[in-house]
């Protein structure tokens, strides 16, 4: 189950990625649960993982390989975590980059490395590794879609984006593709997501975007509260689009910036539409606070709230549970009697308690709909932010309980 149409975009081939997928047999289902990326040559990647403290050995290998030089592949499986695996799942993962380096003709320190799906378990390596050489042949540049869906483990539909922007009078592609539905609460969620663009964009300035997109959209979602050990988003420009490379006083920097953050929140919004069993996508809009990191903590506070999520799920208008979470927050000398709260359009919480204007059939008719504002008004100063969540229902538990089985 999942909320919203179930549209994947045209995402047209970007200069300089190709695309291949294939079977390893690693996850659950008899489908493609193999993806490599492939670069051109001079191809800038930025990228930023996990900050859990117990990462999957691919992400300690992709950290290492990022660092070294030129990043010509990417290798993704699903079905498989690699992750609490210890120093065999390291030299797993190593040698996964040096087989494909090998059959591609470069060095392993020019392969990224990512894993997602059960947690524990030995990568099963002679499956993957078998399988790359038809990967390699199957390296197409409209493979954006079967990318996506070969990275796929508990979503139920393939997540893509596309934003098309000018730079020095030239069309420039984004686009990009994300897995996740569980395990989903970043800071930087089970989540993996691969950005790609033919713009020219100098390294440096690379990252520093990548940080502040991924700040704005994929550390703005939530499904369960839980941090994966895999989380990791990769942004690549091949620089094939024929402008000058881009920085931030390029006058069409601002353009572009704005493209790649476009395609990142997409993404981290059709991963929570996609949250495991859920039903409804709840955007949680906290405005008057004193700073951002302020109403971020209110947002993601009710956000996370399984007492408001499974209200959500019900279709019951039960702002206790809400105003109660406001008030765990750790806002310090909260005003409750300042604080507003409302449903869409209808206020159901003003000067501290029920709004008198409220009526439970009010109520009732918002939470009857598959898309929902929680307007939180703080009172406190001019600061704001935005969390997606989404509902906590039986299918979720269903869905975890038997993860393993």
């Amino acid at each position: 189950m999942a909320v919203g149409p179930d549209r994947f975009p045209t995402i047209p081939p970007i200069a300089g990625i190709r695309l291949g997928t294939a079977y390893a047999g690693i996850r659950k289902t008899e489908a493609d649960d193999l993806a490599v990326v492939e670069l051109a040559p001079g191809t800038t990647v930025a990228a930023v993982f996990t900050r859990n403290a117990f990462c999957a050995a691919p992400v300690t290998v992709a950290r290492e390989h990022l660092t070294a030089g030129e990043v010509r592949w990417l290798v993704i499986n699903a079905g498989n975590a690699n992750a609490g695996t210890g120093p065999d799942g390291l030299a797993a993962a190593r040698a996964t980059c040096a087989e494909l380096a090998r059959l591609g003709g470069g060095k392993p320190h020019q392969v990224l490395p990512f894993s997602t799906g059960v947690i524990g378990e030995p990568l099963p390596l002679d499956r993957l590794t078998a399988a790359l050489p038809s990967a390699l042949a199957d390296l197409r540049g409209d493979g954006w879609e079967r990318a996506a869906r070969a990275i796929m483990t508990t979503d139920t539909r393939p997540k893509g984006a596309v934003a098309i922007c000018r730079i020095e009078g030239r069309d420039t592609t984004v686009a990009g593709i994300a897995k996740g539905s569980g395990m989903i609460a970043p800071d930087m969620a089970t989540m993996l997501a691969y950005v790609g663009t033919d713009a020219a964009v100098e390294p440096a300035a690379l990252q520093a975007l990548l940080n502040r997109a991924v700040d704005t959209s994929f550390n703005r979602i939530t499904v369960d509260g839980d941090t994966s050990t895999n989380d990791a988003c990769v942004l690549m420009a091949t620089g094939r689009a024929g402008h000058t490379p881009l920085t931030p006083t390029h006058p069409d920097w601002s353009t572009f910036a704005a493209a790649v953050t476009t395609v990142c929140r997409r993404l981290a919004e059709a991963i929570v539409r996609d949250g495991e069993g859920a039903t409804r996508l709840i955007r949680v809009r906290v405005e008057q606070a004193r700073d951002e990191a302020e109403a971020r903590r209110v947002g993601f506070t009710v956000a996370n709230s399984p007492l408001v999520k499974t209200a959500f799920f019900a279709g019951d208008p039960n702002w206790g549970r809400i105003l109660a979470a406001v008030g765990r927050a750790g806002i310090d000398a909260l005003a409750i009697e300042a604080v507003e709260i409302w449903l869409d359009e209808v206020r159901i919480v003003s000067s501290g308690g029920r709004d008198p204007d409220y009526t439970e059939a009010a109520g009732q008719r918002v939470m009857a709909r598959e898309e929902i504002t929680v307007r939180i008004v703080l009172g406190r100063g001019g600061a704001a932010a935005e969390v997606l969540g989404c509902d906590l229902s039986y299918d979720y538990v269903r869905i975890n309980a038997e993860y393993r089985t």
